[in-house]
């Protein structure tokens, strides 16, 4: 019988598992960290040492020049504005459509269903969706990036399943007692609800938040134009020297791209530390039927 080989503790097997998670978040660091150094390397510095991961020298004049962009901040607030008011919008239509799919009494929910299921393979094109947006009068409209996104078929699903792990004796009783279908809603099921319901928001909220492919279809307004789309104009239309040249000021192009890359993805990054359990309890939770 061959015995495996301990190293302090851990097999080799556990040993090869550890070190191949340990060069993919390594891998996955990497450009953040590549990404954060060159932000606040001085211009000197980065001639130096284009390649260096650890700056010398620590300077915030690109983010100072970044936050002082007019377009910029426009970006922000329209992508806050996305992120907040669609993603409460999306969970609550999403809720609403999915809590009635769950009553089995109630005829022609398999209908609807195989409607829903339908759309995730066949779609109506951009180009018909985009007329339904101009005959609505939402074209440079952000309305247009949220009402475009609300139902998806996919999240219609997981929410589904999820209520439907929910106990019918729960439901049941509150129906025994007086209660509605909109007080059961909202005072039975959506409380037992908050990890998918997290879950879901989050989902939207990332989604909303890189939204980038619909806003150049539906916006070409800058005033309407989104944080992403915002990136885009300045980073590949090469608008770095309009936005120096507007605060007057002498910056690395290089190093305000790198701050305005970092600007966008800060607050994904301090949001989804605290929402990520709900991702594994939301999503599994409803995965499992009794």
């Amino acid at each position: 019988m061959v015995k495996r080989k301990k190293l302090k503790g851990f097999s080799m097997y556990d040993f090869v598992i550890c070190l191949f998670v340990l060069v993919f978040a390594i891998l996955c660091i990497l450009p953040f960290w590549y990404t954060f150094t060159y932000s606040i390397t001085p211009y000197a510095d980065y001639l130096k040492n284009p390649v260096s991961l650890m700056p010398r020298n620590v300077t915030m004049e690109a983010y100072a020049e970044a936050l002082g962009f007019p377009l910029l901040t426009t970006g922000f607030i329209n992508s806050i504005f996305i992120v907040l008011v669609g993603s409460v919008l999306q969970v609550l239509v999403l809720v609403m459509t999915a809590y009635p799919l769950t009553k089995k009494n109630l005829k022609g929910t398999k209908a609807v269903m195989l409607l829903y299921i339908f759309t995730m393979f066949f779609s109506g094109g951009i180009i018909p969706e985009y007329f339904v947006m101009q005959k609505l009068h939402l074209i440079n409209s952000l309305w247009a990036l949220i009402l475009s996104s609300v139902n998806g078929a996919y999240s219609i699903i997981l929410m589904k399943n999820f209520l439907s792990s929910i106990s019918e004796s729960l439901t049941e009783a509150a129906t025994i007692d007086g209660a509605n279908d909109f007080q059961t809603l909202f005072h039975i099921v959506l409380p037992l609800s908050k990890p998918a319901i997290a879950t879901m928001f989050l989902m939207y909220a990332v989604v909303n938040w890189n939204e980038f492919f619909k806003a150049i279809i539906y916006t070409t307004k800058r005033s309407v134009w989104p944080l992403q789309l915002v990136l885009r104009e300045m980073i590949l239309e090469g608008n770095m020297s309009e936005m120096m040249a507007a605060n007057e000021r002498t910056v690395f192009p290089f190093s305000l791209q790198m701050a305005t890359v970092m600007l966008s993805i800060i607050p994904i990054i301090c949001m989804y530390p605290f929402l990520q359990r709900y991702f594994v309890s939301g999503l599994t939770m409803g995965a499992v039927k009794e």
